[in-house]
């Protein structure tokens, strides 16, 4: 019998399938997810469905269709999608949906993202334990079927054309000087999408030359991880973007909703500098708006962003507290260390492509190249994340806390401790992974390479 406990995390569902989860649990999770939308409110009797290319990602889709269908609601079915492509269509047609994509993970794992009519996030708080334990109940009362016939209808739509118009209507690239862009989809949703927003394949050319890597969808990733936030992962965009003298090479991760950058150097760009980047685009349009910037990004963030004129707003590490927090303040625009960037001109919801193309816009749109360009953004030196496998990950973070008397201490998310050098480090445990995740930013290299290896050797003595 499934534990749901193990799957549903605090904003999304992921685990192994099959043994963590199956279609079974699939089904009984659409059942669930439909009963709330249908006793909360949630306005219209559809529901859209979208998957990313990993093999068991069909299957379990069907089933969870079937869960809804149960429940007396037609599926818009999207097919093969980016999770950013889902959230357009809750967005743009007012309808719930549900992504079936495991992001980054490797390809044993499979996932699901959940979102109310526009895009609006579905995490532990906002209905996910409901959802969990209802399809428990559903599971343990041991029928071969958890739930009932289905009745709706499916009704397949395929909203390429119109994703791909709506993000060329929110960055306009037209005018901007020519670029040849690297871009590796890691054998995930990018190799799907980006031929439409940044090729030609559904609107007029752009002056942008597209070199692509691995664009064949393979949920099995023959090539690499598709998790560009790994160095290790980035290695084959490097060599090309030197190797074709690009101007800037893109990364994106399986389910395309975020978006890694190198340089033309094949220098990778901190998603920090991406944010503060975006930011003053954003602010420069919108003078005074809020912007939100996760915990974890550099302390250079917030500065750029009062420099420009805006109110910078930190929130918690995951795109359901971020979302609800740029929908509290109504923020023009917010920024992830783990490259999720979110608009408000997209629902609220993040969406990796329109990063990508505001970098594009800004690096066009004058002479320099992008190494100069970011260099404007980076002040402080970061040690990126830095994951380690911890047996009692609570014990592990409170004697780390207990070695730093004279720092100041924050627990939002996980455990901050901040020096009075400038210097800080956060460690907090994943949500999706049994993992210690720590981050380390210093005014110097000196200085950050000693406190990341300092906190590092306690983690994993």
């Amino acid at each position: 019998m499934s534990d749901l406990s193990q799957i549903v995390k605090a904003y999304d569902v992921r685990g192994t399938v099959p043994d963590q989860w199956d279609e079974r649990v699939a089904e009984a999770l659409g059942a669930s997810f439909t009963h709330l939308l249908n006793t909360t409110g949630e306005p219209g009797d559809q529901v859209v469905v979208g998957y990313d290319m990993r093999a068991t990602s069909p299957g379990l889709a069907a089933a969870f269709a079937a869960g809804v269908r149960a429940e007396g609601r037609t599926v818009i079915e999207i097919g093969l999608a980016s999770t950013d492509m889902l959230y357009y269509a809750s967005g743009a047609l007012g309808l719930p949906g549900a992504m079936f994509t495991a992001s980054h993970n490797p390809a044993r794992y499979n996932g699901i993202k959940m979102c109310r009519a526009g895009a609006r996030p579905i995490g532990q708080d906002t209905g996910l334990a409901e959802i969990r334990d209802r399809a428990q109940a559903l599971l343990d009362k041991g029928e071969a079927a958890p739930v009932g016939e289905p009745t709706g209808p499916v009704v397949p739509r395929d909203l390429r054309p119109e994703y791909a118009a709506h993000l060329r209507g929110l960055v306009d690239l037209s005018g901007i000087r020519p670029l040849r862009v690297v871009v590796d989809a890691g054998n995930g949703m990018g190799g799907h999408t980006v031929p439409s927003v940044l090729g030609d394949a559904v609107l007029p050319a752009l002056p942008l030359e597209i070199v692509p890597l691995y664009f064949e969808l393979d949920g099995s990733f023959p090539n690499h991880e598709a998790n560009p936030l790994d160095p290790a992962n980035l290695v084959d965009l490097q060599r090309a973007v030197r190797a074709h003298g690009a101007d800037v090479g893109l990364a994106f991760d399986g389910d395309a909703d975020r978006c890694f950058a190198v340089d033309e150097r094949g220098e990778p760009v901190s998603p920090s500098a991406i944010t503060a980047l975006v930011a003053a685009r954003e602010l420069a349009r919108h003078p005074g708006s809020t912007v939100i910037h996760g915990l974890i990004t550099s302390r250079a963030v917030p500065e750029i962003i009062r420099e420009q004129g805006g109110v910078p707003v930190v929130a918690r590490v995951g795109h359901s507290f971020i979302k609800a927090e740029m929908a509290r303040t109504n923020a023009v625009f917010g920024g992830e260390h783990s490259a999720h960037y979110y608009f408000r001109d997209f629902w609220f919801a993040d969406t990796g492509m329109l990063a990508a193309m505001h970098l594009l816009a800004a690096l066009g749109g004058q002479e320099r190249p992008l190494s100069e360009l970011a260099a404007g953004y980076e002040r402080y030196v970061a040690s990126g994340e830095i994951n380690s496998t911890v047996a009692d990950q609570a014990a592990k973070v409170a004697e780390v806390r207990a070695a730093y008397p004279e720092a100041e201490v924050d627990t939002m998310d996980g455990l901050t401790l901040r020096f009075a050098d400038g210097a800080w480090f956060n460690l907090r445990a994943s949500n999706t992974e049994p993992l210690l995740r720590l981050n380390v930013e210093g005014p110097t290299p000196e200085r950050m390479a000693s406190l990341r290896d300092e906190v590092l050797d306690r983690v994993r003595r």
